[in-house]
């Protein structure tokens, strides 16, 4: 991947950084492995707002990625290197020995006409998946699953990576790209690598109209509005907040104020969390 600066010939442009997409091999997506999506516009099954600030964007095609790579013992060849509207990280299109064709996460350094398997016997090669039992220690993986067979849920963005620190009993060790440290079962599934598109994080949109087109609509600072809009409205001028901590637009507490309530089931799989 490769990133451009643009000339500064308009406002929208003096500060954007955008994408060359030079490592794209296949514009059109393959049919068969794509649905059409519906837009919510930040809302739930009750048709009530969850997420503010949502709604527009572009159209998007929705690619269904194997996350469970769950072919064992079928090579496949790497076809196509794609870009996916739904993620930041690229996607191959892989083809088996028997025709069907699926999507993967593109790792990085994957080319055209590689050929990639799954299953215990599996190579240590980049692109292939195995159970964390057959990794050896020290190594980099992706995608790797919470639940046995349930699809990888872990490292899924673009520059994603998790090592392999040990393996005690029935668990295996891992850490993620957050320092956090968690047990994962030997028989769940990670893929050999890191995941490619390394320089998303330097890109810059530039100008507000591209917010729009991912889909994000404008909002406007609660210092701004009226004291019947939000605790932070009023006051003569530029003004603070006016209070020694920050609510949200409802009076509840942010900035480090616990909402969840109780614990998750995988909570006491956790041995150091990323906060320390």
């Amino acid at each position: 991947m490769a990133l451009e600066q643009k000339r500064p010939t308009s406002p929208g442009t003096r500060f954007q950084i955008v994408d060359t997409y030079d490592d794209i091999t296949q514009s059109k997506p393959e049919k068969s492995l794509c649905v059409r999506l519906q837009k919510n516009s930040g809302r739930g099954f009750k048709g009530r707002i969850s997420s503010r600030h949502r709604g527009g964007g572009a159209k998007k095609i929705y690619r269904l990625i194997d996350f469970k790579r769950d072919k064992d013992n079928i090579p496949a060849e790497v076809l196509t290197i794609e870009y996916d509207p739904n993620r930041n990280v690229r996607i191959s299109l892989v083809e088996y020995a028997d025709k069907e064709k699926r999507y993967i996460l593109s790792p990085l350094g994957i080319k055209i006409g590689e050929k990639i398997e799954s299953g215990s016997d599996a190579e240590i090669k980049i692109g292939n998946s195995l159970p964390l039992k057959n990794i050896p220690l020290g190594s980099i993986i992706h995608n790797v699953e919470l639940k046995p067979g349930k699809g990888g849920q872990l490292a899924r963005s673009a520059g994603s990576q998790i090592s392999l620190l040990a393996k005690e009993g029935e668990y295996a060790i891992i850490k993620m790209p957050s320092g956090e440290q968690r047990m994962i079962h030997l028989t769940c599934r990670a893929t050999i690598g890191q995941l490619g598109n390394l320089d998303h994080k330097n890109i810059s949109r530039g100008k507000a109209g591209k917010t729009r087109h991912m889909g994000r609509r404008p909002f406007v600072r609660g210092t701004a509005m009226n004291p019947c809009d939000h605790p932070h409205g009023g006051g003569e001028g530029k003004s603070g907040i006016g209070r020694s901590s920050p609510l949200s637009k409802w009076g509840k507490k942010t900035l480090g104020y616990k909402t969840r309530r109780g614990k998750r089931p995988s909570d006491r799989f956790i041995l150091r969390r990323r906060k320390g």
